[in-house]
């Protein structure tokens, strides 16, 4: 089992846009083969001093059986069309693949 954590940095005044887009896209993931969580989740409001602030940004958390798995997703034909959906909306998107270990 693997998890992505991916960031993906929107455009200010976009992000609720693109969080739509992904709520509608979750359904198609979830049924994905190998997919047992695909969450998005949005920065924390406060004022927490020690804390790295992140109101442009959509988090991606994913469990995904294997790499393998992960990489047919991303050749998904939904996956395609998400990101030419979104993509005048994103500045960049950072992903991280971990395991435990």
């Amino acid at each position: 089992m693997i998890t992505v954590i991916a960031e993906i940095i929107i455009k200010p005044g976009r992000r609720d846009s693109v969080l739509e887009k992904i709520t509608q896209l979750l359904p198609q993931v979830l049924q994905e083969k190998g997919c047992h969580r695909y969450e998005p989740f949005l920065d924390v409001k406060g004022h927490i001093p020690w804390r790295q602030s992140a109101p442009n940004s959509i988090f991606m958390l994913e469990d995904w059986e294997s790499l393998a798995h992960l990489e047919d997703h991303q050749q998904a034909a939904h996956m395609h069309a998400h990101r030419e959906n979104i993509k005048h909306d994103v500045v960049d998107v950072k992903i991280n693949i971990i395991e435990k270990s």
